[in-house]
């Protein structure tokens, strides 16, 4: 081999290793910028823009809305038990406090914006029955939580505008000039469980030779016409008796409203009454012999009516709330007494620890009588909600929304809205009916404007369109019994 080919043949190697040198310095570049950028940003820096995501669902998002329900805080409830003596007296004035520096509860609401039905026009097509995901038949269910949806095919379980003999006029919007009524074809759907289907035969079996006994306000009221229209279907029933003097509900003299209802079906020897009841403890008059006297308002004691029949029930729901305050109690002559005298107490002496007190007080009362009536299932219905806007009902207050505010919305909190109600029945055997959060996203619901009886400009945003709101509720109460 030449001296010439000799030179070549290095020259030709160095080029080679020069090269290898130079890919192995390029690697390890690459490798420090990777490295680097990987402990500044892991993942970002080699995925694409978030657009460019294939999104098999919308996102959500997750908005707490405040209840406007009740201005009261967790350190406005009572825990006290029903009043025996004086000593229990002094330990209950101490736990009755207020501290007005709390914030309300809130309701955990998420928006779902991916529903379908998040539109003006709501209603779904006619084969367009909405449903969830798969439903679990589980029996420790917890019905307030779910979402309202369409169902044109089973709503409304009965006729607003035929259900004459058991629905008030003033409560049957099918009667007044309203004119949207698809708020009648939501059905509430509990998240993660299945909720029996109400038929008033059922109904009506599993309630053979027993007592339904609603007592409390006029929301009360409601629950209990709504229950006889879904029971009979809103048809005529002329064979249903009224059994209302076995329970001392008496026409009074003058034609004057009397004090409750009651309803027996004679094919089951099914009985279902109501008891009017608006703060849920015992009033009497301080002088029988005057009309205008005072009444004592015996916030330690269960109504007379419940002292009374109790015996006589099979099922009990039980519910106040909206009367607790200083127009009905001065309008009506009510004063509060506490073992058997005026009351002294100032803290217990506002209306938001006195209603507390008392729903405390009764839920006790009626746990503790529990035993001696082995049969009875006793519930307390949480506070059905108000939506006024703008105002109160005499002033200015409205609510003209028709389109849901449900439409979209889960209502997934464990706990009760309604902290007194949740609160009263711990460690009780009273179960708590708690419909106010599933309530709360029904605004259009409400009887509005359209009122027969209301004054011009007065809009009734407590109480409910029927059918409506109120059937849930007894649905409700039926798969919890």
């Amino acid at each position: 081999m030449t001296p010439l080919h000799r030179n070549r043949m290095k020259r030709g190697a160095l080029r080679r290793k020069a090269r290898d040198i130079s890919v192995v310095l390029v690697v390890l570049v690459c490798a420090t910028v990777v490295i680097w950028t990987w402990d500044t940003t892991p993942t970002s820096t080699f995925l694409p823009p978030e657009s460019h995501f294939l999104k098999l669902e919308t996102e959500e998002e997750v908005k707490r809305v405040p209840t406007a329900l009740n201005t009261e805080t967790k350190d406005s409830y009572s825990s006290a038990t029903p009043l025996v003596n004086k000593e229990e007296t002094k330990e209950v004035k101490r736990e009755v406090a207020i501290r007005e520096d709390e914030t309300t509860k809130t309701t955990h609401i998420k928006e779902t914006h991916s529903d379908p039905e998040r539109t003006e026009q709501f209603v779904a097509k006619k084969d367009d029955v909405s449903t969830s995901t798969a439903r679990i038949p589980n029996k420790a269910c917890n019905y307030a939580k779910g979402k309202w949806v369409v169902d044109n095919h089973h709503r409304p379980l009965y006729s607003g505008s035929h259900c004459k003999q058991w629905l008030a006029s003033m409560w049957a919007c099918r009667l007044m000039q309203r004119t949207d009524f698809a708020f009648e074809r939501l059905r509430w759907q509990p998240k993660d469980c299945s909720m029996e289907e109400f038929e008033g035969s059922k109904f009506l079996k599993r309630m053979q030779n027993k007592t339904l006994a609603f007592v409390g306000d006029s929301l009360g009221r409601q629950q209990f016409q709504s229950m006889m229209c879904m029971i009979t279907g809103g048809k005529e029933r002329p064979d249903v008796l009224d059994v209302g003097p076995e329970f001392g509900f008496i026409t009074p003299e003058g034609g004057g409203r009397p004090n409750g209802w009651a309803y027996r079906f004679p094919e089951t020897n099914t009985t279902v009454l109501y008891h009017w009841s608006s703060t849920l403890c015992d009033i009497q008059p301080l002088n029988i012999s005057d009309p205008l006297t005072e009444h004592a308002m015996h916030l330690d004691r269960p109504p007379a009516f419940l002292r009374q029949y109790l015996h006589k029930i099979s099922v009990l729901v039980m519910n106040t709330g909206h009367h607790w305050n200083r127009g009905k109690l001065n309008g009506n002559r009510w004063v509060m007494h506490l073992n058997g005298v005026p009351n002294a107490n100032k803290k217990l002496a506002a209306l938001g620890n006195a209603k507390n007190f008392t729903i405390h007080s009764t839920v006790g009362w009626v746990s503790s009588q529990l035993p001696r009536h082995p049969g009875l299932k006793a519930f307390y219905r949480s506070l059905s909600p108000r939506h006024f806007v703008g105002g109160e009902w005499n002033t200015g207050g409205s609510c003209n929304n028709t389109t849901p505010m449900s439409i979209g919305k889960e209502v997934l909190q464990e706990e009760s809205s309604d902290y007194s109600a949740g609160h009263a029945v711990k460690g009780t055997g009273v179960k708590l009916l708690d419909i106010t959060a599933l309530s709360h996203i029904r605004d259009e619901g409400h009887i509005s404007r359209f009122s027969l009886s209301a004054s011009k400009g007065v809009q009734d945003c407590l109480h409910w369109c029927l059918p409506g709101v109120p059937d849930t509720w007894n649905e409700i109460l039926f798969a919890m019994i």
